[in-house]
């Protein structure tokens, strides 16, 4: 089987993978857009004359009145979310989804609030203030925001996950630190997510909605209490950025809230310090979702218990021991991705982010940043044009010393701000000299120590070609591109609103681009995929 097909939150949505995993060899960088587009044609072989699947973060218009087909209305004092947007329908019929969501609003002890700031244009009212029928909604939303309430805008929305397998425990840990501190850029890269419940929004991102969409806690866990009731005042919704490094201490600069009785537990089964508190930082979170002929388990056979608290951690990175009784080794996991208009687009920042393992293990190199500069970053990268008007805190010396491994460095070292700078994304991708070498100079020197065949060769090139002339701005990210189609569409009327004619256009160009009927030079200039 050469494709996998899975269930995802949203009734509108499917998860699509590789019906097996790639091999290690540069050759299957020629495979890897080639299975995205067997995936698009599977798909599309499956629908009617008017039904279009199209590879986009979120649907511009989601949670606007009739965005359902049948319209289905929400019902606020009765379906799982008590949405005012989102109706029940739109929601996968697996129960495992209905039920994560009320549970969530449960917990909380309210509806879940997302605000993503508006995108100011000449007529877009001042303040941008919405009338809302009931208090808790008034009192949620901030003025100048789209306000929005229901699981489904953040877990209804897509994105593009990678997932390694490395070749020991000690790989893996190192990866999951290495690829955490990529995380913002490859964020800030791939930026296609600027318009919300029909608003252009000043934001490029999904990664604050999504944050907020399935946060849980508490007024005591959010620190808006005292804590009386609740064990933990916990700073991170359950999706959120990477709290610790796992293979080196040194970096760790915040607090790892943790449960201590976890903790003391895995020590003293002989489990090491990085690797406890990871766990018991994990197990701070109440499980979900539990089905009732599932509560006992032969533990020895079964991780199901462990998954359902690792599953809903839903951090930047994830990091995914081996099932019991199984050949799959130690893997991580790359989060971060938002979704791309087309399959080329997709595997270019899939093969960067792949070639960028390698280049890491192969060259020695070493990206360790203070874990709270990582939480800037990512609050940084998904800014308006944030790949072209932010900067973000990068390691200005990124080889090791010889017989020195990031880690073994990382424990050796004194954290010092002299170690780090504030770089463009174009510096870090692309270099500067004096500065810095550059993300993609530092593979092309690991592809020059390997052997690759011409195709293979070419491949890369395009796909690197692509990452880079976003660094630079040659190109546009997504984000970017879709802005500027809705400010230059007939039908806009300088207020923000991504109408419905506007919305139809947009996204049948985005149809039209992922079928290869039509060429964005904006998007993807002159590069072209092999045949």
């Amino acid at each position: 089987t050469e494709t996998a097909w899975r269930p995802e939150y949203g009734s509108y949505m499917l998860e699509a993978t590789p019906g097996r995993p790639f091999e290690g060899s540069l050759a299957d960088f020629n495979k890897v857009e080639a299975n995205m587009k067997l995936r698009r044609e599977q798909l599309n072989a499956l629908l009617g004359p008017n039904q279009r699947c199209v590879t986009i973060t979120t649907f511009p218009r989601l949670g606007c009145e009739g965005f359902t087909h049948p319209t289905y209305l929400p019902q606020p004092s009765s379906s799982c979310s008590h949405s005012l947007f989102f109706p029940d329908e739109a929601i996968n019929s697996h129960p495992r989804f209905s039920t994560l969501t009320r549970n969530i609003r449960e917990r909380r002890g309210s509806k879940v609030a997302m605000n993503a700031p508006i995108f100011r244009d000449t007529k877009t009212p001042s303040p941008f203030v919405e009338s809302f029928p009931d208090e808790e909604s008034q009192q949620a939303a901030k003025p100048d925001h789209i306000y929005m309430d229901a699981m489904g805008f953040g877990m209804g929305m897509s994105c593009v996950q990678v997932t390694f397998q490395a070749c020991s425990i000690e790989e893996a840990r190192l990866l999951y630190d290495q690829l955490t501190v990529i995380c913002p850029i490859v964020l800030a890269l791939s930026a296609s997510t600027p318009i919300f419940r029909g608003y252009l929004s000043d934001r490029d991102c999904r990664w604050n909605v999504i944050c907020g969409s399935v946060d849980d806690r508490t007024l005591e866990e959010r620190g808006d209490k005292p804590l009386q009731k609740d064990r933990f005042r916990i700073p991170k919704s359950r999706y959120g950025s990477v709290s610790c490094y796992l293979a080196s201490e040194s970096y760790n600069d915040q607090e790892v809230v943790q449960d201590s009785d976890i903790y003391r537990g895995l020590r003293e089964a002989g489990i090491d310090h990085l690797l406890s508190q990871h766990m018991a930082h994990l197990f701070i979170r109440d499980p979900l979702t539990l089905w009732s002929e599932q509560v006992y388990q032969e533990v020895e056979n079964s991780s199901n218990h462990f998954e359902n608290i690792q599953s809903t951690n839903w951090q930047s990175m994830r990091f995914k021991p081996p099932p019991p009784n199984s050949p799959i080794g130690w893997r991580v996991e790359f989060r971060p991705t938002d979704l791309q208009p087309t399959d080329f687009q997709n595997a270019a920042l899939v093969v960067f982010v792949v070639l960028l393992t390698r280049t890491i293990l192969s060259l020695n190199l070493n990206f360790y940043l203070p874990i709270s500069k990582v939480d800037e970053n990512l609050e940084r990268a998904e800014k308006r044009d944030a790949v072209l008007n932010q900067k973000f805190y990068f390691r200005k010396h990124v080889h090791c010393e010889a017989g020195q491994t990031a880690a073994t460095a990382a424990d050796k070292a004194t954290p010092s701000d002299d170690e780090y700078e504030q770089m463009d994304i174009d510096t870090i991708v692309n270099g500067k000299e004096g500065v810095f070498p550059g993300l993609v100079p530092l593979m092309e020197e690991y592809l020059t120590g390997v052997q690759a065949d011409v195709e293979s060769r070419c491949t890369v090139k395009r796909y690197l070609s692509l990452v880079q002339k976003r660094a630079s701005g040659e190109l546009m990210t997504p984000a970017k591109w879709m802005r500027q189609f809705v400010t230059s569409h007939p039908d806009y009327k300088q207020d923000s609103v991504v109408s419905d004619c506007i919305n139809y256009d947009l996204l049948s160009k985005i149809d039209r681009l992922g079928l290869g009927q039509e060429c964005c030079p904006d998007l993807e200039g002159t590069l072209h995929t092999s045949s």
